[in-house]
């Protein structure tokens, strides 16, 4: 990539205007709220599937929190049998998926599908029409999840 090239990213949405399907959650894995978490475990988990672009623990919580756009009942935490956090999803309030990240440990097994598709029913009970998200054309398996769980592309030609 050339000094002061971009990344290519693809906008992808969620229609939420049909039955959506229960999230299912892999065999010992649950569902946690983001009070019930230390949010420095989903801090962890972004630095490991982001690395070297996810600000200091600090500065990252003092800047989520602060944010217009920030509702806690709008993140949500995967947490394994043995109490880590697996995984963790971080939308905003314009039915904007920010961060989706799964350590690299739990991936292939669902949990991504499951953060996915229990913020769809958020929204969705939010009475919001869809649900974006931008991810890295290059990033193939993440594409593919977003792909199955029925996301489109609706980034405008360049």
């Amino acid at each position: 990539m050339a000094l002061g090239d971009q990344p290519a990213h693809l906008r992808l949405r969620k229609p939420l205007d049909g039955p959506l399907p229960p999230a299912i959650w892999p065999k010992g894995y649950r569902a946690a709220a983001f009070a019930d978490i230390d949010p420095g475990d989903a801090h962890h988990v972004l630095e490991l599937c982001f690395p070297g672009l996810v600000a200091p623990f600090a500065d990252w919580h003092g800047n989520l929190i602060a944010d217009s756009e920030f509702d806690p009942a709008l993140c949500l935490a995967a947490i394994a049998a043995d109490g880590r956090v697996a995984g963790f999803i971080q939308c905003w309030t314009s039915a904007f998926i920010k961060d989706l990240a799964v350590a690299p440990e739990d991936r292939g097994q669902g949990i991504g599908a499951a953060l996915l598709v229990e913020m769809f029913a958020r929204f969705s009970a939010r009475g919001d029409a869809h649900v974006d998200l931008k991810v890295l054309a290059s990033e193939m398996p993440a594409r593919r999840l977003y792909a199955r769980l029925g996301m489109v592309d609706i980034s405008s030609p360049a």
